[in-house]
């Protein structure tokens, strides 16, 4: 038997809760990427400890531009926000670029390909890119996102980028964190008013047509019109903001730096009119009331008395034997009973 003489990796030391504290004020990434695993964890212990960290950075936090950036398939997603992002840190800013991915606890977290593709930005010391958390749910998923969020902004990141991956859900969750929603479209891939869903439109504060480059151009430009044609019969959400379309090349740099203009224009006028510090004190308490959502179903599937009766109910619901409000009833009174 031959014995390995791979040498023994040292186990990394445990942080208090004032090493991650100032670690995290101070911009160590190392301790900032051990601090995202903290609040990411499940566990009862982490928990307590993640709580009292957020609660110590939190007043160095919320003072970032949130975007939020989400696409259809195809839509060049990584190499617009590479770019992006490669333009603002070249401009002195420090990013973060997070990912709401509720896919990711069955995929793998595809958000890892995307890093790897973007090349610049994975190796930009000014930035900061995050898989997204596997978290099973989408509400775990955007918790830990927002939580992150504030853990960047601590560690003086002063634009974070939060991308979708997939569709559904996940860009109404991402427009509810963020103080801008940038959707990405491209041309000629079909009908384009039909490759987006009119919820993701009612929340966008700008459309971007990228891919606008070569023989692409023309195509860009009329779908554009299409775009504006579509967003004039809708109501926009703030009087004082009527979301533009544009086009750029995110592989060629044309038209990025009039797009980030445009965002840059749109907190001015928010800030102005007192509706981005209204929306951000709204998010604040949707954010609170979603934790509350979450913990109180993650302790209700805990739960042993609820978990020993659930095998028995569930039959008897799909059967239409006991009525699922009724159901219902039965195992959260044994959640709050002690029973």
């Amino acid at each position: 038997m031959t014995l390995s003489t791979r040498p023994v990796r040292p186990r990394r030391r445990k942080l208090s809760t004032g090493d991650y504290i100032d670690g995290v004020l101070s911009g160590d990434r190392m301790i900032l990427a051990r601090a995202i695993t903290l609040v990411e964890s499940r566990s009862a212990e982490h928990r307590e400890q993640a709580s009292a960290l957020l609660k110590g950075v939190s007043a160095a936090a919320g003072k970032a531009h949130r975007v939020g950036i989400t696409g259809v398939p195809g839509v060049g997603k990584s190499t617009f926000i590479d770019t992006l992002g490669s333009n603002l840190t070249s401009a002195g800013h420090k990013v973060a670029v997070l990912a709401v991915d509720p896919t990711s606890s069955r995929t793998g977290g595809s958000i890892l390909g995307d890093k790897t593709r973007m090349a610049r930005l994975s190796v930009d010391p000014n930035a900061f890119i995050r898989p997204s958390p596997s978290a099973g749910t989408l509400g775990g998923v955007t918790r830990r996102t927002r939580e992150t969020m504030l853990l960047c902004e601590a560690a003086g990141f002063d634009i974070v980028l939060v991308e979708t991956v997939g569709v559904g859900q996940s860009e109404i969750a991402v427009s509810d964190m963020v103080d801008f929603f940038l959707v990405l479209m491209i041309a000629g891939a079909g009908d384009e008013l039909q490759g987006i869903k009119k919820g993701v439109l009612e929340v966008a504060d700008m459309i971007a047509i990228n891919k606008a480059d070569g023989d692409n151009e023309r195509r860009a430009r009329r779908a554009a019109g299409d775009y504006r044609t579509a967003l004039n019969i809708m109501t926009p959400q703030n009087a004082d903001w009527r979301p533009p379309v544009v086009t750029c090349s995110a592989l060629a740099n044309t038209g990025v730096e009039d797009l980030w203009r445009r965002i840059i224009e749109h907190q001015t006028v928010m800030t102005e009119n007192g509706a981005l510090p209204a929306r951000r004190q709204e998010q604040n308490l949707r954010w609170m009331w979603d934790v509350i959502e979450d913990r109180l179903m993650e302790r209700f599937r805990n739960n042993e008395e609820v978990s020993s009766q659930i095998a028995g109910i569930e039959p008897r619901v799909k059967d239409g034997a006991l009525p699922a409000g009724v159901a219902a009833d039965q195992l959260i009174s044994l959640l709050f009973s002690g029973r």
